[in-house]
């Protein structure tokens, strides 16, 4: 799920999709987030996508609600059935290896080292890249690379919500297993969610706890990218709609539409 910070330029957009086809899983794109996420697989996808994002778009001329350090603003690589940690963080380090080497980005790196949210504290302030020099690239910022397990991108839209009171709700739902933020989203709120250990809450756990905190003013639930197919069958078939499921929208549906084997 590699974001960049661009979710505007339709045809950018389009054209990027385009050139990663052969390794693109999923494409989600939110304008006011000013922000999209390409769900790759492999290797070189990154890579290829890196390179084309760093020679288009420039941070200087980024705006949106969602907090970034870069316009390849974070790279993860997650082990599948047949993979383990060691290999996505092999892959991590050579990515940002290639990323200072290529085009002279700044890296921070996160997973068995820290969290994403401490990167975003941190950087710049009390913690430098791991790789690259010690100021930001001169536009595209700095790159977030990071190894972790299979998480779930998740957003509940609320309606009739200050943004106070959403950001109460949002504190109020983090938890272990739950990364939270409260976000205004156009005319709505929203509580932004990254859910990072799916054996303790997955998009039914998050969405059913947002709803109880914020007294049933939920307008509406958005999944960002896939699930794993465990985490679908978890979840009975007549809440998928409400929630924003579906049997075509799994790591492993996407994965065989594309000819290949999640194992």
């Amino acid at each position: 799920m590699a974001n960049i910070s661009e979710g505007r330029d339709v045809a950018f957009l389009a054209g990027l999709a385009e050139l990663l086809k052969p390794a693109l899983l999923d494409v989600h794109t939110d304008p006011h987030h000013n922000r999209s996420v390409f769900t790759l697989v492999g290797t070189e996808a990154p890579r290829t996508l890196a390179e084309t994002v760093v020679r288009r778009l420039s941070l200087d001329e980024h705006e949106g609600v969602h907090p970034r350090l870069g316009v390849v603003d974070v790279v993860p690589f997650v082990p599948l059935e047949g993979s383990g940690m060691a290999e996505a963080v092999a892959a991590r380090d050579d990515f940002a290896k290639w990323a200072t080497g290529a085009m002279q980005l700044p890296v921070f790196l996160y997973g068995p080292e820290r969290t994403l949210p401490e990167v975003r504290r941190r950087a710049w302030r009390d913690l430098a890249p791991d790789s690259g020099g010690p100021a930001p690239h001169p536009t595209a910022g700095a790159v977030c690379a990071g190894a972790r397990d299979v998480l779930v991108a998740y957003n509940v839209w609320l309606t009739g919500c200050t943004l106070e009171e959403t950001r109460a709700v949002a504190a109020r739902v983090r938890r272990p297993g739950i990364r939270t933020l409260g976000l205004q989203v156009g005319a709505h709120t929203q509580v932004s969610m990254n859910l990072v250990d799916l054996s303790v809450a997955g998009p039914r756990d998050a969405f059913d706890a947002v709803r109880a905190e914020c007294g049933g003013a939920v307008s509406h639930a958005e999944l960002v990218g896939l699930v794993p197919q465990r985490v679908l069958e978890s979840i009975p078939q007549g809440r998928w709609e409400e929630l924003d499921l579906s049997a075509d929208r799994t790591i492993e549906a996407r994965i065989g539409a594309l000819g290949m084997s999640a194992g």
